[in-house]
């Protein structure tokens, strides 16, 4: 049995791809799990709280949702109306709040190449939609004071175009290191507390 503090990594396919990157980081320190699906929407983050956190009841959790709300089939309203996913991260947030002794911090959703996106996936996503549903999901968390990780800004000072796939959404290899040791950085805060 691991005497090291446990991490608790949920998201999305960003989360798949910087996850095995803030694993090596804190090899030493913490011992990370991450559910192997994707977290997909607020939706879904909300039915499996119990199964991928409340139950382990980890030491720190490191928690974003957001692409998957805001995907817009073509033409179509988000898949998840901005207020209603206002609401859902305030009940995840609550439900970590008050059922874990651990910390619990959330991440802002990363950037997009709307043009790249609209191009070569089947479903838009729009940059306007990201900071709005970022800001959302920010204040709620301000308000409960939970602290967010802005992942959304580490991109944007690295540079998202390099950083960003030809699919719009995805990040090459180096994005996920720079995304992997960002989070690490944050958790480390918190180990040393």
């Amino acid at each position: 049995m691991s005497t090291r503090p446990a991490l608790v990594l949920i998201g999305d396919s960003i989360r798949n791809g910087y996850c095995q990157h803030v694993v090596r980081e804190l090899a030493d320190e913490v011992a990370v799990f991450a559910p192997a699906q994707n977290g997909g929407n607020s939706r879904n983050v909300l039915a499996h709280l119990d199964e991928w956190i409340l139950k382990q009841q980890p030491d720190l959790v490191h928690v974003n949702c957001g692409l998957h709300d805001l995907k817009r089939a073509f033409g179509e309203a988000p898949e998840v109306p901005l207020e209603v996913y206002r609401g859902h991260v305030r009940q995840i947030l609550e439900r970590l709040g008050s059922g874990l002794q651990g910390t619990v911090v959330w991440a802002t959703t990363t950037p997009v190449d709307q043009e790249l996106h609209h191009r070569n996936k089947a479903f838009d996503r729009f940059e306007a939609d990201v900071e709005a549903y970022n800001e959302a999901a920010s204040r709620e968390a301000e308000a409960l004071g939970i602290p967010i990780n802005d992942l959304f800004a580490v991109i944007e000072a690295e540079g998202k175009n390099r950083l960003l796939t030809q699919d719009g959404v995805h990040f090459t290899e180096e994005g996920s290191q720079i995304l992997g040791r960002a989070v690490a950085a944050w958790m480390r805060q918190y180990l040393e507390h």
